[in-house]
């Protein structure tokens, strides 16, 4: 039987609201891990951290926790936008109580946050895994449809090949067998990667790095990139080779728009960022670890009508693109509970990547 000490320990460590203790001069005393997540700060870099100094609120921020302390009365915020050490802005609810710490018997503010972003970003989710589910679905349906009568199209044309009279009148069946192949292997592109994956310990890093080389070439040099890697991360389990397509066709479009755009703001910038995330929610799965990879762009952004259906087949913001290296990018994460996201606006995009770095 645990002890209540490791019990409330493990209770506090699996929670997906964030526990923040502050003690009376409001210096973080402690993080469980969904606060780590929601703060975006390790326990070990936050604690002896004034708590404005990780979370900022317009200038009522201080006073209200120094009131609530004085007072010893509890209050509750709904949808407060936080301004977070990193400069980045978050959405929460949260809860502060006055407390006696249990051992100084000093007074404490206990902070509950729930983060509306997450909440959100769930429920983004889960549409979305259906949503490709749906649609890959509607593929394999059509892909059969489409194949089948292609398949005797072809060999009609070549039966018919043999019986023409003529060399010359060849060239009208060779065409006919040439589109038909085309054909083909559209949809076999738009169903994505057909063979088993077959899953090994990948570095994240060296797969990010092969990309790099890549893009680095195709673009003759002319998009910086910028690296921001936790060398911390451990390998995660993938097949190393779709990985790399999922993760190029995301930086391959980055590298497109910002070279193609009309008007070149600059030099086109392309930034990378891998970071270790706990507590994570996939859809309607929770890890407590996963990897989280930005791959961040200041090109033109995504044109706001393309952004709700851009993980479908044949959606595409470039007049000569097919609309699929997304689309099959997602289906590659999608296959190790993997799933990308993204935002965009104009002068930054940013394509988030989660793959999780345990089994169910």
């Amino acid at each position: 039987m645990l002890t209540n000490s490791l019990l409330n320990q493990r209770l506090l460590d699996n929670l997906n609201t964030g526990i923040v203790l502050l003690d009376a001069d409001l210096n973080v005393v402690f993080m469980n891990p969904a606060a780590e997540s929601q703060l975006e700060i390790s326990g070990k870099r936050g604690i002896g951290v004034p708590y404005t100094d990780l979370a900022q609120e317009p200038s009522t921020s201080m006073e209200s926790l120094e009131h609530s302390l004085i007072t010893g009365h509890s209050f509750t915020k709904r949808e407060a936008t936080i301004l977070l050490h990193n400069q980045q802005h978050t959405t929460l609810d949260y809860s502060v109580s006055p407390i006696t710490h249990p051992e100084t018997r000093l007074p404490c503010l206990l902070i509950e946050l729930q983060s509306r972003d997450r909440l959100a970003r769930i429920s983004r989710e889960e549409q979305m895994i259906a949503n490709q589910q749906t649609t890959r679905n509607m593929v394999r349906g059509l892909a059969h449809e489409i194949k089948n009568p292609l398949g005797g199209i072809r060999g009609a044309a070549q039966l018919l090949e043999r019986e023409l009279p003529a060399a010359d009148l060849r060239e009208y069946t060779n065409i006919i067998i040439e589109e038909a192949d085309r054909l083909r292997d559209l949809v076999d592109r738009m169903l994505g990667p057909r063979q088993i994956p077959k899953e090994e310990a990948v570095n994240v890093h060296e797969v990010l790095e092969r990309i790099c080389q890549l893009i680095d070439v195709e673009s003759d040099g002319r998009v910086y990139i910028w690296r921001d890697y936790d060398p911390s991360i451990p390998e995660v389990q993938a097949d190393k080779g779709q990985l790399i397509q999922a993760m190029l066709n995301v930086c391959r479009n980055a590298m497109q728009a910002m070279l193609e755009a009309p008007v070149q703001i600059g030099q086109p910038e392309m930034h990378i960022r891998t970071r270790t995330i706990r507590q994570c929610t996939i859809g309607q799965n929770r890890y407590r670890l996963a990897v989280k990879i930005d791959i961040s762009d200041n090109g033109p952004g995504i044109p706001q009508e393309l952004q709700e259906n851009l993980f479908y087949p044949m959606v595409s913001g470039r007049a000569d693109g097919t609309g699929l290296g997304l689309s099959i990018s997602q289906s590659i994460l999608n296959q190790i509970n993997g799933i990308i996201e993204f935002k965009s606006v104009p002068g930054r995009t940013t394509f988030s990547i989660y793959i999780p770095l345990e089994a169910l």
